[in-house]
């Protein structure tokens, strides 16, 4: 008798929003997510074994000498970053100013035409 509520416990537990419905839909699919992992387990090691060997060959923005530490280490990170934020910014003004002529405009010809 205890096993069958102990059976009768779990279920409720694993029930989900109190839906069976939901709770099988869900489990299905969670299951046969898995079932495809494990089919295609072979090819998706192997990509990543291929992912890895291409990011060995990466040239990574920042200094590989053992010696270099803190910001030096990231010279080159940092310099980038600061360029592109530069870059950002100035593009951000660029299309502000080119809106608010263009705000100006069109409201200057709203204003003759009526």
């Amino acid at each position: 008798m205890k096993f069958l509520e102990y059976i009768k416990t779990f279920l409720e537990s694993i029930k989900i929003n109190d839906s069976w419905i939901a709770t099988g839909v869900v489990y299905a699919l969670l299951i046969g997510l898995l079932v495809l992992l494990f089919r295609n387990l072979a090819k998706i090691s192997s990509f990543t074994n291929e992912v890895k060997g291409e990011l060995r060959k990466a040239s990574w923005p920042w200094d590989s000498d053992p010696k270099a530490s803190g910001f030096k280490k990231y010279k080159e990170l940092i310099d980038s970053t600061i360029v592109v934020l530069i870059a950002v910014i100035l593009l951000a003004g660029f299309v502000q100013f080119w809106d608010f002529l263009q705000v100006y405009v069109v409201g200057f010809l709203t204003k003759i035409s009526v």
